[in-house]
Order: C-alpha cells, then structure tokens, then sequence
C-alpha cells in the first residue's frame, strides 16, 4: 500500500512540475498568487489524540498550463497551522510564584501538485486537485515564571520541543469568483493526511497516520496585475 502511494505521488509531482514547466513562459498571462486563512479539525484518533482543532495561514501560487486551454493548472505553496495552545497555571509551594507551563504544537507544509477546472477568463471557476506534501510537525513547551509589571522579565525555560519531517497529501476541491482577471476570492475544503509521524506525546516509537479537514477562504491577484503594477512604478 505504502509502495502504491510513493509510486503514485512520485508521478503526481513529476506532473506538476512538467506543468509548471510549461505554463512559466505564460506565468504573468494566466497564473495568480493567493494568501488565505485555515480553519483545520483533525479526523480520527491518530489526529485527535495529539491535536485540536486549529487556526492559521497560507500562500500558493497557481500556473495554468496554456497548452491545455487553462484546465489544467500546477499549484504550489506553504502552509503553517497552530494546532495546540494551552497554558496551565500553579503555584509552586514553596515560593508562592505562579508558574506557567506554556505548550504550543504547529503545523505546516510545503506542497506541490495540480488543479483541473476553469483557470480562464469566467467569473465562477470550480477547481479540484491533488497535492503531496513535505509535513512539519513541531511541539513545545515551556515553563515560565512571568512578570505581571514587566512581561520582559519573566524567567522561561524550554521543558520539552520536538520536531519531526514526514511525506503527506490532500485533495481540493474549491471555487474561484473571478473579478476584471485581476483579483479573486477563493474558498474550498482539503482532506490532508500525514504518513508514519513518530507520536509526538508520551514516550514509546509508535507510529501515527493522523488525518484533518482544511475549510480555507483567501484572495488572490493575478500576476498580470503585478506585472502591470510593477510597469506603472518604472
């Protein structure tokens, strides 16, 4: 199975590339660049053990592929996602000081794949695509002593921090409202799953498979646009 799915994404991203490739030298009369905002829920234990669900940001370019009247398109991008922030309180009973135990586990991915849908001149363009992914995991916590008059004197120190590199994917399916082929609004829902994390709570060398939902919702401008804009200012 793991063997299928390597040999699949290594002639996806083989793809994506040739496509981009071929769409460069027609980059700035058909292509865009897009920031958008993530809200990400994890899906089954292996996501939901370790993981809430979490809020963040990315950006992705997208490079239609003249050859194909613009149906095809190669997209590539990164993403980065707060998946845990949480701060226990105590008291330490010997000095009486609070004491902060701060953890923050993120998320984030660079990704290369490929659209088909409308990448023209028409207002409401559907799209769906496949990505694979390089997959950051980082978790770390820190116990402070703070400083209520003076945030910058508080004593922290590093408890723990991990970070792990695995291979992911996802599928797409979005919508793009074009308008005057310069700016868009763009939305859609990802399936994204990651392959064989160390787990990243708890000791032991178990391995996880952990799965999320993406809702994102962005704009973009075309680079056509930039292209023009820059022109204006020379």
């Amino acid at each position: 199975m793991k063997s299928h799915f390597f040999n699949g994404a290594s002639r996806l991203a083989c793809a994506a590339i040739l496509l981009f490739c071929i769409g460069l030298s027609e980059a700035f009369a058909g292509g865009k660049l897009g920031i958008y905002g993530i809200l990400m829920t994890p899906r089954g234990d292996d996501a939901k053990n370790f993981s809430r669900t979490g809020y963040g940001g990315g950006i992705h370019v997208v490079v239609p592929a003249p050859q194909t009247l613009s149906l095809f398109a190669g997209t590539a991008g990164f993403e980065i996602i707060n998946l845990l922030s949480e701060t226990t309180t105590f008291r330490d009973r010997v000095t009486g000081l609070r004491v902060e135990q701060q953890t923050s586990q993120n998320y984030g991915r660079l990704f290369l794949g490929a659209q088909i849908g409308g990448h023209g001149r028409g207002f409401v363009r559907p799209h769906m695509g496949v990505n694979v992914a390089l997959v950051f995991y980082g978790i770390n916590t820190d116990v402070v002593i703070p400083d209520d008059r003076d945030r910058e004197r508080e004593i922290r120190q590093n408890l723990r921090g991990e970070n792990h590199a695995v291979f992911g994917y996802d599928f797409t399916l979005g919508v793009d409202l074009n308008f005057w082929n310069k700016w868009n609004l763009d939305g859609g829902v990802r399936y994204l799953k990651s392959s064989a994390l160390p787990q990243q709570l708890g000791a032991g060398s178990e391995k996880v498979y952990p799965e999320y939902f993406q809702i994102y919702l962005g704009v973009g401008i075309s680079f056509r646009s930039i292209r023009k804009a820059g022109e204006k200012k020379d």
